[in-house]
């Protein structure tokens, strides 16, 4: 199957007056129609901005620097802005970490997504409606037709963030961008939300790219994993083979810090140190101060290495034979 989206060395850097801040440096990847991609990282890897800049959102005085963005045929990075904006949110829509914070607070539900409709359809009220009733009804809300009615503040963090899924999920996209949709509610709430997008994916053959910082919530519903560290891709394959033998020790650290994969009572390993500053990272691997397996040719940047459809970076990948 051909790829929806594919992204070739994406660098976006911001410009401040500290220096350069490369937030991506070099990442590709594709998405096929119908497969959901995991991107995961600690904060600070450059997962929200590079789903960002898919759709052209970074602002000033970051912008994208180099590389493509080619989806359905087209390259976003190139196109004119105005044709960007009739892709974004009818052909790719993203579901922002807050619902709070995305839904506007004076309008009810049916208000708003008949705003969304409206900017790419020329509806009446009652075909907007509709369609914002049908995509409330496919994530799950009980009783759509009264929550229509209600203002945000009116609806539980599970019930808003169920509203941005649907209002990403109005025009059918092709392509959905989530980035930590499932942060701040609960665990039985996240589960919830997982199983109504694996429903949704299996049903409409949306693709969907996952931000995450959370190895086990996107285990349960990503085909294929990217791990971010310091602007970069350090390892990708599919999913349950990343999970059960990571070759970056970067990938191997964020394993072991999963509570369910350690004894109960038992402190959790961590991964020493903190993320380095994108204005001074260190020479050669950017993870090697904080890796247990780094030596002296870790000083040199690892090239790419690739085989049995996963890739990595790394001079001492684990599970390969010297």
């Amino acid at each position: 199957m051909s790829a929806l989206l594919e992204v070739e060395n994406l660098a976006t850097h911001f410009f401040t007056r500290a220096g350069v801040v490369k937030a991506v440096d070099g990442v590709s990847f594709s998405v096929r129609p119908g497969q959901v991609v995991g991107l995961v990282g600690e904060s600070g890897s450059g997962k929200s901005v590079t789903g960002y800049s898919l759709l052209g959102l970074v602002d000033p005085p970051g912008r994208v620097v180099g590389g493509s963005i080619r989806f359905e045929g087209q390259d976003l990075v190139t196109l004119p802005q105005d044709r960007l904006r009739a892709i974004r949110g009818r052909r790719i829509s993203m579901v922002f970490q807050d619902a709070t914070a995305t839904l506007n607070p004076v309008l009810t539900v049916g208000e708003q997504m008949l705003l969304v409709v409206k900017a790419h359809e020329a509806l009446s009220d009652k075909a907007g409606l509709s369609l914002a009733l049908d995509a409330l009804g496919r994530v799950g809300i009980p009783d759509p037709a009264s929550r229509l009615r209600s203002y945000p503040h009116q609806l539980s963090g599970g019930m808003r963030q169920r509203v941005a899924i649907a209002i990403a999920l109005l025009h059918r996209p092709a392509l959905v961008i989530a980035d930590e949709p499932t942060t701040a509610l609960d665990v039985s709430v996240q589960a919830q939300i997982i199983h109504e997008m694996r429903e949704l994916v299996r049903t409409s053959g949306t693709a969907v790219i996952w931000i995450t910082h959370d190895l086990a919530t996107v285990s349960s519903l990503a085909d294929d994993i990217l791990v971010m560290y310091a602007g970069r891709v350090v390892e990708s394959g599919p999913t349950r083979t990343i999970l059960r033998s990571p070759r970056h020790p970067y990938t191997l650290g964020l394993l072991d810090s999963v509570p369910s994969r350690n004894p109960p009572g038992v402190d959790l390993p961590q991964i020493p140190g903190s993320t380095p500053s994108l204005l001074s990272l260190p020479p050669g691997c950017p993870f090697a101060p904080r890796c247990g397996f780094a030596t002296d040719v870790c000083r040199e940047m690892p090239a790419v290495s690739q085989a049995d459809g996963r890739t990595w970076r790394c001079h001492h990948p684990r599970g390969v034979a010297a």
